[in-house]
């Protein structure tokens, strides 16, 4: 199918001197650009189990949330 395409002209330049260097077509490269980003269109990813602390303690006494350095001076300090 032919088709028209407004493209960044730096960008079809690069492509088109990469496409020179592999011995290939510029449409070669567009297609094969589509499939990877298709492809991976339809990839769903793993879902992660994060761990859920339970404890009822809560944070330690001195140690600010919003802040990271309360955190990690206690976490050096242990």
């Amino acid at each position: 199918m032919k088709t028209t395409l407004v493209l960044n002209d730096a960008l079809v330049q690069q492509a088109k001197s990469l496409a020179v260097e592999q011995k290939t077509t510029l449409t070669r490269l567009v297609e094969e650009g589509l499939q990877l980003r298709l492809g991976k269109a339809h990839v769903k990813p793993k879902a992660v189990k994060l761990p859920i602390y339970a404890g009822r303690s809560g944070l330690m006494a001195g140690i600010n949330p919003p802040g990271n350095k309360a955190l990690l001076d206690a976490a050096d300090a242990s």
